[in-house]
């Protein structure tokens, strides 16, 4: 039987974050911010294109399911209290009535899902990580926050759910390259810091 790095066994043993975790979800909730605040374009529907969701996607796959989803989180918590770090430097509770509340209040979650997979893939995929991670973004993008894009707007927006599909589909072009950039950026990340790559549960080495 194989030894298991003392490293990577106490890595999946631990049950708690360390300050080293607590500031990768205070430094990635900060890159959310900053790429929401980017400006971004306007489209009929009342919901801009930015580059929210490629922070999101990218935060998901570095930091994983669990720290992506809390650093996501953060962001998101601290822009409904007030600080104006949504798109249009806008915050507060009031954007929950917004058209665009569907896309925010999917961003945790969003997070949760790029993680998820995308820990499969680097558990399982070696070679042309950059395609397989985009593909583990792209199927979070249109399982997660495109239908919750789409029930907010119907919700907010009070369209039908033929125009709330129509205007959703303005985010489809974006949104592929959006998750070309953020694998391609995650995968350069990984091989610089191949510690961030997750590791096989220790049971499964023999």
């Amino acid at each position: 039987m194989s030894a298991v790095p003392e490293t990577a066994g106490r890595r999946d043993r631990r049950t708690a974050w360390t300050a080293t975790d607590l500031s990768y979800i205070a430094v990635f909730a900060a890159l959310t911010a900053a790429f929401s605040l980017l400006p971004g374009i306007p489209l009929a529907a009342g919901v801009p294109i930015t580059l929210q969701t490629l922070a999101v996607i990218l935060t998901g796959m570095v930091l994983g399911p669990l720290r992506g989803a809390a650093a996501v989180g953060l962001y998101l918590v601290a822009g409904l209290a007030g600080l104006p770090v949504f798109s249009g430097f806008s915050g507060g509770l009031g954007v929950l009535a917004g058209p665009s509340a569907g896309y925010l209040l999917s961003f945790p979650l969003a997070a949760l899902v790029a993680g998820a997979l995308s820990r499969v893939v680097l558990l399982r995929v070696r070679r042309a990580r950059a395609a397989a991670l985009f593909g583990a973004g792209l199927a979070t993008s249109f399982l997660v926050i495109h239908p919750l894009g789409i029930a907010g707007m119907m919700l907010n927006a009070k369209l039908p759910f033929a125009a709330a599909v129509a205007a959703d589909m303005a985010f489809w072009p974006g949104d592929v390259i959006k998750n070309v950039a953020a694998a391609a950026v995650a995968a350069s990340v990984f091989a610089a810091f191949p510690r961030l790559v997750p590791n096989r549960p220790a049971a499964a080495a023999h």
